[in-house]
């Protein structure tokens, strides 16, 4: 490692305080100061002090905000960052509102620190990415939509489910479950 690179700051925003430690660790091998803050108010503490380089945020947080609102804070406290949305729950709905929130890139778990870093270092789409003749599942489009809806309504599980036609035990026992 070249001692005289400048040190690069990196902000994990992630609720899974075990990963946060992996991936932190990881990091911090390749030169990186590493900030770890568990949701919004922990990361909007940390941004008074601090100004990061780049971001990983995780999409789906427990408690207050989404990780959608948490790039959107991110993204206004400095639009330089270089934030990577990182998640299990991928969706394409949720993929374009992160890019238009300021996110550089969005990966689905499981993404390991190599992809992570990479994305950070693509400043521009691909165009020669492998357009797929496959057409979606009834699972696949019925995520794509639940997350449609939930994006649309701030991520409230209430609203989503009412305007889904169905009840909210249902959606968040769907929301629970992994996507194979």
């Amino acid at each position: 490692m070249d001692t005289d690179a400048p040190e690069r700051l990196l902000m994990i925003v992630e609720d899974d305080e075990a990963f946060a430690r992996t991936l932190a660790r990881s990091f911090e091998r390749r030169g990186y100061q590493v900030l770890h803050a568990e949701g919004m108010v922990q990361m909007s503490e940390l941004l008074k002090e601090h100004t990061p380089d780049y971001a990983v945020v995780d999409l789906k947080l427990k408690g207050e905000a989404s990780g959608l609102a948490c790039v959107r804070h991110l993204h206004a406290h400095s639009s330089d960052t270089r934030i990577v949305v990182l998640t299990g729950f991928a969706s394409i709905a949720t993929a374009v509102e992160a890019v238009k929130l300021g996110a550089v890139h969005y990966l689905a778990k499981p993404s390991n620190t190599d992809d992570i870093e990479a994305a950070f270092g693509l400043m521009e789409g691909n165009a020669d990415v492998e357009l797929t003749n496959r057409s979606s599942s009834i699972k696949t489009l019925e995520w794509e939509r639940i997350h449609e809806v939930l994006a649309e309504t701030g991520f409230n599980i209430s609203e989503a489910a009412r305007r889904l036609g169905m009840h909210r035990r249902t959606l968040s026992r769907k929301l629970d479950k992994r996507r194979v």
